[in-house]
């Protein structure tokens, strides 16, 4: 039987459903040190647990550096992306990969019943699709050795 369509549920299931996050009064300095602590691309910002944006790395060179803002003085707020665009845990990884690529996002936020259950990033799509691709080879090879044999 070939793989079946992985969903971001699966995915969640196996890397864990952690994420980081701050609040837009955080200073820039403080989520990338946060950032790097955790050796991650992004952190969700939230405002009484809501989410109102996310910063990125993309934010820092973009928003920050290229203006010659100051990362001590500039809060997360001042640089974040606004109006997250969020999947849900049912979405196929091939639905995910479309809206990153089309999107342009690398980290996609995973929101059940309007509560944040996980992050998706585009290593997650890639690793996940290998996987597949993989099982299906190993399946197809299976399949032809085992009707050569016979």
């Amino acid at each position: 039987m070939l793989a079946t369509t992985v969903t971001v549920r699966q995915i969640l299931e196996q890397k864990g459903a952690t994420t980081h996050s701050v609040t837009p009064a955080v200073s820039v300095l403080d989520a990338l040190a946060m950032m790097a602590k955790h050796d991650i691309g992004s952190v969700l910002v939230l405002e009484n647990d809501r989410l109102v944006g996310i910063f990125t790395e993309r934010d820092y060179a973009r928003k920050l550096v290229l203006k010659g803002l100051n990362s001590r003085e500039a809060t997360v707020g001042d640089v974040m992306t606004p109006n997250v665009c969020t999947i849900t845990p049912s979405l196929a990884i091939d639905a995910v990969m479309n809206i990153m690529t089309e999107n342009r996002f690398r980290h996609l936020p995973v929101v059940e019943q309007g509560r944040i259950v996980g992050i998706v990033t585009i290593g997650d799509v890639v690793k996940s699709i290998i996987d597949q691709q993989e099982k299906t080879i190993s399946h197809l090879s299976n399949y032809i050795a085992g009707e050569l044999t016979t």
